[in-house]
């Protein structure tokens, strides 16, 4: 008998009600109350436990061939975690693990400096089955979200881990400082993985960032993520017939609604949105007066940008937005609320307006980092300094949805086509780009009432135009970018730096191969980072030529995906 394709599947199932943990049918586009819970368990309280900081974890320094580098070591484990509060049953995860300890939510952080070798080897110690959702073999695919890494150490969708096997993935840190992070990015099952916990920063630092943008206690990662519970503790698992999930509890490193005590000074937040659908529209507002904090967006998804003042800002899935917050004219005894006011298209709940609570506790006990700074021009990304007579060409990306099959695509295409394709591109043959170009993507958003942050592996760049919308391009997002935010009907151009991984580095396979670099050219992906819509099935793929302009497209490519290094 003749297999179904997914696509012929979806089609034979409609447009049906999906069934979910919470025992509820919700109809695609159909929205449920904004003035109630949607959780099933105990509710936790807001801003009645204390924000986890999660700490550097330490390397182990080695040597090879090629010089030295840091070696961290990393086990993917399910776990019981007490994410609800105190007396709550405690909830199943999947997380990253250190040693012999279990699993953290986020996983941990890793702190390096820039030019660092580093070499992440990642075991899958996970189980054959998932432990809430039940799909089978929970294989996974590790992305440093932020890295142009070579494709075979980039997390490729299908470029998968399976339990009992590892992969080493190797990481040149050549860029400039900025606020990465890795996450799950196996095919077909990113959403459940990372909403399950995959997920953790990862802080690439310089000189001229050391020096001038606040360090140690006072440069707090705070990943931002949505869920919803089922009564027995258990992650529920609602994504709308694969519109998106929306959760009613809001989460900050893993705790509902933490509280963070602060001095009366400046900090650095690195704010990462790691939720599965949803986007937010954040301020700082004191409890005490309503008065809205000075506010400062001083690094993107690229790095450093030129420091803009702002009252609020649109924060996406899978953005990074570093602000500097200054506490110095709040009393002792403040209250400091970070409060999410929404975009169209989300599903709001009683209490996701309201994300983690500041209580200024203290005058400053540190002068250090203690003013906004102006990073000079050679410390921010090149690509803000480029134009658009530098590009070579326009590329057109429409984002479309199949209303037939309730497929999220790109350019016509999903994931399925670009497989049965022999991994094809969505752009014409002989048309590739090379490392050091610049090109303009206009981006059209032509899939209905859906938003879509949509993600450019490999590439930074700049935001040059809004069409609809928006209609501009905001002050927090005028830095170097991966990660753009295209609302309903809107047209995005960005100009997209293509920069291959220049050092030569060992590629650490059971092949043997050594001292791969970017100049071989290599395949990249493009997706959406709702990521229901990415399982289902919003990726495509674009090449990058070698230096020579030569592509080769055959499985025994040096630095094929899932060919040139796979797990053992």
């Amino acid at each position: 008998m003749a297999s179904i394709k997914r696509r012929d599947l979806l089609k034979l199932g409609g447009l049906g009600a999906g069934v979910t943990a919470l025992g509820m049918t919700v109809p695609l586009g159909q929205s449920v109350s904004t003035s109630d819970w949607i959780s099933t368990s105990a509710k936790p309280a807001r801003f009645a436990r204390a924000l986890r900081v999660p700490m550097a974890i330490t390397p182990t320094r080695m040597v090879d061939d090629y010089g030295d580098y840091l070696l961290y070591e990393i086990t993917e484990r399910a776990a019981n975690l007490q994410i609800l509060d105190a007396g709550a049953p405690a909830t199943p995860v999947l997380g990253y693990a250190v040693g012999g300890a279990g699993p953290t939510i986020p996983g941990p952080l890793i702190k390096v400096e820039q030019n660092t070798r580093v070499r992440v080897r990642v075991t899958n110690a996970l189980p054959t089955m998932h432990p809430t959702f039940g799909y089978g073999g929970v294989a996974t695919s590790v992305h440093l979200h932020g890295s142009a890494s070579l494709p075979q150490y980039d997390g490729f969708a299908d470029d998968i881990t399976s339990p009992g096997q590892s992969k080493d993935y190797w990481y040149p840190n050549f860029q400039g400082p900025r606020t990465l992070w890795y996450h799950d990015h196996g095919v077909h099952h990113t959403a459940q993985n990372a909403y399950s916990g995959l997920f953790a920063q990862y802080h690439l630092h310089n000189p001229w960032e050391r020096e001038n943008l606040p360090q140690g206690r006072f440069d707090i990662p705070l990943v931002v993520s949505d869920a919803m519970f089922a009564r027995d503790g258990t992650l529920a698992y609602l994504d709308r017939n694969h519109s998106g999930l929306w959760g009613d509890v809001i989460m900050v490193n893993g705790v509902p609604w933490p509280y963070f005590n602060v001095e009366r000074r400046f900090y650095r937040f690195r704010v990462l949105l790691a939720t599965v659908s949803r986007s937010m529209n954040l301020k700082l507002v004191n409890t005490r007066t309503g008065a809205v904090l000075p506010t400062y967006v001083v690094a993107t998804d690229g790095g450093l940008m030129v420091p803009q003042q702002v009252t609020s800002w649109r924060h996406a899935g899978a953005e990074r937005y570093e602000i500097m917050v200054d506490f110095k004219d709040c009393r002792i005894g403040d209250t400091v609320e970070l409060r999410n006011a929404s975009n169209k298209n989300n599903v709001d709940y009683l209490h996701t307006g309201k994300v983690m609570q500041f209580r200024v506790t203290s005058e400053a006990t540190d002068s250090r980092w203690n003013e906004v700074r102006t990073p000079p021009a050679e410390e921010i990304h090149p690509v803000m300094r480029a134009t658009r007579s530098m590009a070579r060409r326009t590329r057109d990306i429409e984002l479309e949805h199949d209303d037939v099959t309730n497929e999220f695509l790109i350019n016509g295409m999903s994931w399925e086509d670009i497989q049965a394709q022999s991994w094809n591109i969505f752009t014409a043959p002989g048309d590739w780009p090379r490392s050091g170009d610049v090109e303009i993507w206009r981006i059209e958003n032509k899939s209905g009432g859906w938003f879509h942050p949509l993600h450019i592996h490999l590439v930074d760049f700049q935001i040059l135009s809004r069409k609809g919308g928006a209609g501009r391009v905001q002050p927090w997002e005028k830095g170097p970018k991966d990660v753009v935010y295209v609302g309903e009907g809107e047209i995005v151009e960005v100009l997209v730096s293509y920069t291959m991984a220049p050092k030569t580095y060992p590629d650490g396979s059971s092949t043997g191969q050594a001292g791969l670099t970017g100049d071989r050219g290599g395949r990249y992906m493009i997706h959406c980072h709702n990521l229901a819509h990415e399982d289902h099935d919003m990726m495509g793929q674009f090449f990058v030529a070698g230096a020579d302009g030569a592509v080769d497209l055959s499985w025994s490519h040096p630095n094929h995906p899932v060919t040139a290094a796979p797990p053992v």
